[in-house]
């Protein structure tokens, strides 16, 4: 079902992002520093609760270090 769907690559981006915060030192205040977020919102995304665009995406991963597609779909 595309709903499931769409519901669990939320979560592995969440984590996927979490994970590569964290193997940088990075607290979620920092990224949200680093992408002009807020910290609430990266805590969204990381839990997969929250859609997030690709231009976000794309600002998310340039701050980590990481290409776009470092997770595949």
């Amino acid at each position: 079902n595309m709903e499931a769907t769409e519901i669990n690559h939320k979560i592995r981006i969440g984590k996927r992002i979490a994970e590569l915060r964290k193997e940088r030192g990075l607290s979620q205040t920092r990224l949200a520093q680093l992408t002009g977020f807020d910290r609430g919102y990266i805590a969204k995304i990381e839990l997969g609760t929250f859609d997030i665009g690709i231009e976000n995406l794309s600002k998310i991963s340039n701050a980590l270090g990481v290409m776009i597609d470092f997770i595949p779909v």
